[in-house]
C-alpha cells in the first residue's frame, strides 16, 4: 500500500465518519470569525436556541470593515453606517456567547489569516475554517484550513464539524534557487500562471521543493493565501523546523511538556516518501522573475520583462475573447511593454503580504527614495497591530513616511472595495493583494498584482519596473 500524502493524513486524522453520498463530517479544531460572515451564523443559534459547541475553539476579530485611518474614537466613529453595524454586531455577539474576540482598537486586531498564526492560534496538524476563502493562508503551518459559507460558519459554531468531500491531491514542487528580487509572490503568481485559476480546482495543492523548503513562515503564508486564486480550496506546506520555530512560543501555543508532546507529533506531518499524488506540477525556480499581472485573473500574468499578450498569437477564440475584454476593461494594448504601464495607486498590504517581511522588503526598496509626483496615493497597510508594533519598533514607518508613503491601521483596506480605501474608475493600481477581477478594489478600478517590492518600486519611478534595477544599485 503506498503512503500517506499530508492532505490524506490531516483528513483521516479528523474523519468523523463517510457518508454514502460521498460526503464525510470532519472534526474542526479551531474557527475564526470576522465582522462580515458572522452575524446570520450567530442568528441562526439564537433562533435555533443553541450555544457554541465549544467556545474555546473560536477566536475573532473584525477586519474587513475597519477604517484604517486614525480609529482611537472606536467603533462609533466608523463613518460608513453598515460597516459600523457589522463591526459592532460582532463586538456584541462574542460577548454575548463568550467568544474570545480581539477588537478594533486591541493591539491584536488584525486581518484574520494574520492575527491567527501570530497567536498561535493555528498549530500544525489542526483544521481551521473561517468564513473567507483565504484561510487556505493557514495551511503553510501544515494544517488542514480553507474557508466556509455562512451557513457552514453557523454549522461548526453549533457542532465543531463540518461537511465536506475529500480532495485530490496535487504537487506543485519549485526546484532550485530563486533568482535576486524574486519572492514568494512571484513565486505563486507564476505557478498560477502555468496551471491558470481553474488548474487546481477539486485539488488540495502541497507546494514542496526546494524553494518551499527553503522559504520563511511568511513565505509560505502567501503562496499558500493564493492557492485559491489557482482554483485549489487547500494549500499546505509540509511541517519542519521553519514551521515549529514560527509557532513556538506564541500565545496559544502548548506550552512546558505539552510543547514537546506537540513537537514530537508533528513530525509525522509531511507526505510520506512513497505517497502517490493525483497530479504533479514542476516548475524550475530559476527561471522565475518578478511577475505582473496585466488583465482580470490572476492567470493573466507575465514576467516584468515581457509584454501584454496579443490575442492575434492565440488559436483558442475563447482565450482570444478573455484578452480581448481584459485589454478593454484594462486601457491596455497588445504588445505593450509592461515596463510602460503607469500607476495611480499603490497599495502594499493584505492577507497575502501585510506582514513584517513583507514591509521590510518594500521599505529596502523606497528608502531613500520619494514616491513619484504621478502617484496619487501609496498605501502601507500592516496585517495586525503587532505588526505595525514591530515595524515601527525597526523604523520602517519612518522610512515609509519619508518617502511620501501613507503608513496606515491594520485591516484589510484596498484589497477590497469594503471600506473607504478604494480605487476610482480607470485608475490602475500596483496590488500586494491577492484578486484582480473588475471592480475587487472599486468600481471600474483597474489591479496589478505584484510583490511588495515589485510595489514598492512601481510607487516610487510611478510605473511599473523590474525591482532588480533598484535593489541592485
Amino acid at each position: 500500500m503506498a503512503g500517506k500524502t499530508l492532505y490524506d493524513k490531516l483528513f483521516d486524522d479528523h474523519l468523523v465518519r463517510k457518508n454514502d453520498d460521498g460526503s464525510a463530517l470532519i472534526y474542526i479544531d479551531r474557527q475564526v470569525l470576522h465582522e462580515v460572515t458572522s452575524p446570520q451564523a450567530f442568528e441562526g443559534l439564537r433562533i435555533a436556541n443553541r450555544k457554541p459547541w465549544r467556545l474555546d475553539a473560536n477566536i475573532a476579530t473584525p477586519d474587513h470593515n475597519v477604517p484604517t485611518t486614525e480609529r482611537s474614537g472606536g467603533v462609533t466613529e466608523i463613518v460608513d453606517p453598515v460597516s459600523r453595524i457589522q463591526v459592532t454586531t460582532l463586538d456584541d455577539n462574542c460577548d454575548e456567547f463568550g467568544i474570545v474576540e480581539f477588537k478594533m482598537n486591541d493591539q491584536r486586531q488584525g486581518i484574520v489569516h494574520v492575527m491567527a498564526p501570530e497567536q498561535g492560534a493555528i498549530l500544525p496538524g489542526v483544521t481551521a475554517v473561517c468564513g473567507d476563502s483565504h484561510t487556505a493562508t493557514l495551511g503553510a503551518l501544515g494544517a488542514l484550513a480553507h474557508g466556509v459559507g455562512t451557513s457552514e460558519v453557523e454549522h461548526v459554531l453549533a457542532t465543531q464539524c463540518l461537511i465536506t468531500k475529500k480532495m485530490r491531491n496535487m504537487l506543485v514542487r519549485v526546484d532550485g534557487e530563486l533568482g535576486l528580487g524574486v519572492t514568494p509572490k512571484d513565486v505563486v503568481l507564476h505557478v498560477i500562471g502555468v496551471i491558470g485559476t481553474a488548474g487546481g480546482t477539486g485539488f488540495a495543492i502541497e507546494f514542496g521543493g526546494d524553494v518551499f523548503r527553503n522559504m520563511s513562515m511568511e513565505g509560505r503564508m502567501t503562496v499558500c493565501n493564493m492557492a485559491i486564486e489557482a482554483g485549489a480550496r487547500v494549500g499546505l506546506v509540509a511541517v519542519d523546523q521553519i514551521t515549529v520555530d514560527y509557532v513556538e512560543g506564541r500565545p496559544f501555543a502548548p506550552k512546558g511538556a505539552h510543547w514537546d508532546a506537540a513537537v514530537a507529533s508533528w513530525q509525522r506531518l509531511v507526505s510520506d516518501s512513497d505517497a502517490e499524488f493525483d497530479e504533479t506540477v514542476i516548475v524550475n525556480g530559476a527561471e522565475i522573475e518578478p511577475q505582473v499581472t496585466w488583465g482580470t485573473s490572476p492567470e493573466m500574468v507575465v514576467g516584468i520583462s515581457d509584454q501584454v499578450p496579443n490575442p492575434a498569437n492565440e488559436a483558442d477564440q475563447v482565450k482570444v475573447d478573455g484578452i480581448n475584454r481584459a485589454l478593454e476593461y484594462m486601457g491596455l494594448a497588445a504588445d505593450q511593454n509592461i515596463t510602460d504601464i503607469k500607476l495611480d495607486r499603490v497599495f502594499i498590504g493584505s492577507c497575502t503580504n501585510s506582514r513584517i517581511e513583507d514591509l521590510r522588503d518594500a521599505a529596502k526598496v523606497v528608502e531613500g527614495r520619494q514616491v513619484a509626483d504621478t502617484i496619487i496615493q501609496a498605501l502601507v497597510v500592516p496585517g495586525s497591530g503587532l505588526v505595525k508594533e514591530q515595524a515601527e519598533a525597526e523604523g520602517l514607518d519612518k522610512i515609509f513616511v519619508a518617502a511620501g508613503l501613507e503608513w496606515r491601521e491594520p485591516g484589510c483596506s484596498m484589497c477590497l472595495a469594503m471600506n473607504p480605501d478604494k480605487l476610482g474608475a480607470g485608475e490602475h493600481c500596483a496590488s500586494t493583494s491577492n484578486r484582480n477581477f473588475e471592480g475587487r478594489q472599486g468600481f471600474g478600478g483597474r489591479t496589478h498584482l505584484v510583490s511588495p517590492a515589485m510595489a514598492a518600486a512601481a510607487a516610487v519611478t510611478g510605473h511599473f519596473i523590474d525591482v532588480r534595477e533598484l535593489i541592485s544599485q
